[in-house]
């Protein structure tokens, strides 16, 4: 039998609603929907219906659709099960961006399905769409310099904000997801999981 190319039609940026999370690591996730609406000329706005803010639009053709939850991370899958509800979509073509701590800067990995890894935004994903055979796109942020591995250590790394370097490699790391999910929708996820995944973006030589 021959395998169904999975194609995304919605595509999800988890991350925390408060102004105070804004350009942080854990919000990732958000930067790279903001990255797609720039690409694709699409705006989100909130929609009370799926807790989040929401728009949609036509790439390459195909009608697809954006959504940043606000129900703050760990009941992310609340507005994702919403809209997969209302629209009848199916668990395997919902796209998840988010943000990864084992992955270093300029790292991304996309795969078919998988656990939660620890991520509690995917964790409520997994638990609200009942299964975890969906794609997703993990963005590198790294650990903390310092090896910290308390829970206060990883809260605070992951709270905080790239520097000026990071900044600048996070721009080109989210041109690539953009990239990445643009391959995604023309060829399938498991033609962009190739490119997605050999490659590491460089972090920008200090002059």
């Amino acid at each position: 039998m021959e395998k169904v190319t999975v194609i995304p039609q919605l595509i999800v940026g988890l991350g925390n609603p408060e102004p105070k999370y804004d350009q942080t690591r854990h919000n990732i996730g958000f930067a790279a929907i903001d990255a797609l609406c720039r690409a694709w000329k699409i705006s989100v706005s909130e929609n009370k219906k799926f807790h989040g803010e929401y728009g949609e639009g036509t790439v390459n053709g195909d009608k697809i659709r954006l959504l940043k939850p606000l129900t703050y991370m760990n009941r992310s899958g609340q507005s994702i099960q919403a809209v997969t509800k209302w629209y009848k979509l199916e668990p395997e073509s919902v796209l998840v961006i988010y943000d990864d701590m084992d992955l270093p800067l300029g790292k991304t990995r996309l795969r078919l399905s998988g656990s939660a890894g620890g991520h509690n935004g995917m964790k409520s994903t997994i638990a609200h769409l009942g299964t975890d055979n969906f794609p997703r796109l993990r963005i590198g942020i790294g650990r903390p310099k310092n090896e910290v591995v308390e829970d206060t250590g990883t809260i605070s790394h992951v709270l905080g904000r790239f520097n000026a370097t990071e900044s600048q490699l996070m721009e080109e790391v989210l041109d690539f997801v953009v990239e990445n999910v643009e391959l995604c929708i023309k060829q399938g996820v498991e033609k962009a999981m190739n490119r997605c995944n050999s490659k590491t973006v460089a972090v920008p030589s200090v002059g």
